[in-house]
């Protein structure tokens, strides 16, 4: 599925591009649609960005401004992204209450940066300049004569980098220099510039079961660790989230059950809680994502008659078989972000089919029978030691499974 983002540079004293402001959008239309709700566009904003193709390629390389409600903020959105690609701006309706306080504090101890966004100053916002790094003031709404003396006072009590927000002129621009400020952000440099991606779409049913467990008082893990395996869309986004540099991984991902164990149970619920809100409201799955299943169930059946030890293995080469086609991303590119197991990786890089490892001819066993090339089925069912009529059983199971991916009861 399309999806859209747009992206405003912010220029250093130099104008030199130091950071971009991501922007939600809802179509091609650039401007943020009306109605909105804040806490839902950031967490759409995130999974189209940092869940799919990550944040960098976004934004050049360079640190992402992401806006953040009081309702993101308080159920510690700003806690799944990468404390070095982002910078937490804090919108300007926020209440400075001791709850948002005690969340910025954190997320300061934590080594996240924080802005403020359109600041107007009040004695409730005192405080908070001690945890901030960047204030931003919108010059449109507040003029720079207005703000002079409140600008000369930061200057020379903080250390806080000043953005000038909305420059329109080059009047403005020169202005705001004198007056000391570090950054600058408007019309005057660039209009925010439309960037457009693929999204994974996920089942609506399975993310309502999956927000249903893990809001439970016992969570049943092996519940969770199925209902994610039915889709490569959530799964592939949390292995995003778990080889984000977060968590330190002692080895290479081999299974969901493996990069579930990275996560506590805080992180486990609000990542599960931000696929809800922003993937709810999408489509059933597309052809692609279903055939994913598909193989992942085909190459585990198969797996488990040969070397049961590396199941797990079998069913993420199937999974993500499609994937590079579902993000419009190289595979190997893929296999990089993701730190996959090297069998995983050997299989799904093995573009001339030259490897012979029981997973690889599993894989083209089923990529055999999808396109009706029974011979050449017959020929890896061989090479497999396995009777035909058992792939064929195999083949049927593991299309009833993702068939039935609505459906899917928890046992």
């Amino acid at each position: 599925m399309n999806v859209f983002i747009a992206r405003q540079a912010i220029l250093n004293r130099k104008k030199q591009v130091s950071a971009y402001e991501l922007f939600f959008r809802e179509g091609q239309v650039n401007a943020y649609p009306e109605n909105t709700n804040h806490h839902v566009a950031t967490s759409k904003l995130i999974g189209r960005t940092y869940f799919n193709k990550g944040i960098k390629p976004f934004t050049s390389g360079k640190r992402a401004l992401i806006n953040f409600s009081e309702e993101s903020l308080l159920k510690r959105l700003p806690f799944l992204l990468p404390k070095d690609e982002i910078l937490i701006e804090v919108l300007e309706d926020v209440e400075p209450s001791d709850k948002v306080f005690s969340v910025c504090q954190e997320l300061v101890k934590s080594g996240y940066s924080i802005a403020l966004d359109d600041f107007v100053y009040k004695p409730e916002w005192k405080r908070f300049l001690t945890v901030v790094r960047v204030i931003k003031f919108d010059i449109q709404q507040t003029s720079l004569d207005e703000i002079k003396p409140l600008i000369s006072e930061l200057l020379a009590k903080t250390r806080i980098k000043l953005l000038a927000e909305k420059v329109e002129t080059h009047a403005e621009y020169k202005q705001a220099v004198q007056l000391g400020f570090h950054l600058f952000q408007g019309y005057y440099f660039c209009k925010p510039e439309m960037k457009q991606s693929q999204e994974i779409e996920s089942t609506q049913m399975l993310l309502v079961m999956l927000l249903n467990e893990v809001n439970k008082k016992n969570i049943n893990y092996s519940k969770i660790i199925g209902l994610l395996e039915k889709d490569c869309g959530l799964v592939y986004k949390m292995l995003c989230y778990v080889n984000s540099g977060i968590f330190p991984l002692k080895g290479k991902i081999t299974s969901v059950k493996q990069a579930i164990t990275y996560m506590g149970e805080l992180q486990l619920k609000e990542l599960i809680s931000l696929f809800f809100t922003a993937v709810l409201a999408q489509d059933k799955p597309p052809e692609l994502i279903q055939i994913c299943a598909t193989r992942a169930k085909f190459c585990e059946l198969v797996i488990n008659n040969l070397a049961p030890a590396i199941c797990d293995q079998a069913f993420m080469t199937g999974m993500f078989s499609l994937i590079d086609a579902i993000l419009d991303i190289p595979m190997r590119n893929i296999t990089i972000r993701l730190s996959l197991d090297e069998i995983i990786c050997e299989t799904l890089l093995d573009e001339e089919d030259i490897s012979q490892t029981p997973i690889s001819m599993a894989l083209r066993t089923i990529r055999h029978l999808e396109n009706g090339r029974w011979h050449l089925s017959e020929r890896e069912a061989l090479k497999l030691c396995i009777p035909i009529e058992t792939i064929n059983q195999h083949y049927q199971q593991a299309i009833e499974w993702a068939e039935h991916l609505e459906d899917c009861d928890t046992p």
